[in-house]
């Protein structure tokens, strides 16, 4: 998160929302490329190229998502959907949220374009077999979760 706002509770609230780290202005270009390596270095260190949920597997390197009946490759939004919901299992995650991580804040795209990408997902979930399901809880979000 970069902004103006450098005192403690800001950086707290701005942390605890999900941002990854914090950086307040003025700053020097240096610290922010930096943090950046820093930040790309324990990603790549820590981060698997595949994410597993229940009986299904989503490959990052090849955008694959496989279950034991098959597999089938996502497209672009479809995968960055499932790779966020797949992070962070049992976590509701905004339409919000998705248009401003995958669309961008500058992006004119309507919260129904989430939808679409849900529905495609849930689709190719049902194809496959998966024992997992997106649920859909009224004006907060969806979630990835195990079928019991």
């Amino acid at each position: 998160m970069l902004t103006a706002k450098g005192e403690v509770e800001d950086k707290v609230t701005g942390l605890d929302l999900g941002a990854n780290d914090y950086l307040t202005k003025p700053f020097d270009a240096r610290e922010l490329l930096a943090r950046l390596r820093a930040i790309t270095r324990a990603q790549t260190e820590h981060g698997s190229s595949q994410l597993s949920v229940g009986n299904i597997t989503l490959d990052r390197a090849t955008f694959e998502l496989s279950s034991p009946t098959g597999s089938i490759c996502l497209a672009n939004k479809e995968f960055q959907m499932l790779e966020l919901m797949m992070s962070n299992p049992r976590q509701l995650i905004s339409s919000e949220r998705f248009l401003e991580r995958l669309w961008g804040y500058d992006s004119e795209a309507d919260v129904s374009v989430v939808w679409v990408y849900i529905s495609y997902l849930r689709k190719k979930l049902a194809m496959l077999q998966a024992n997992v399901q997106i649920k859909a809880t009224r004006n907060a979000g969806y979630c990835l979760e195990e079928q019991k």
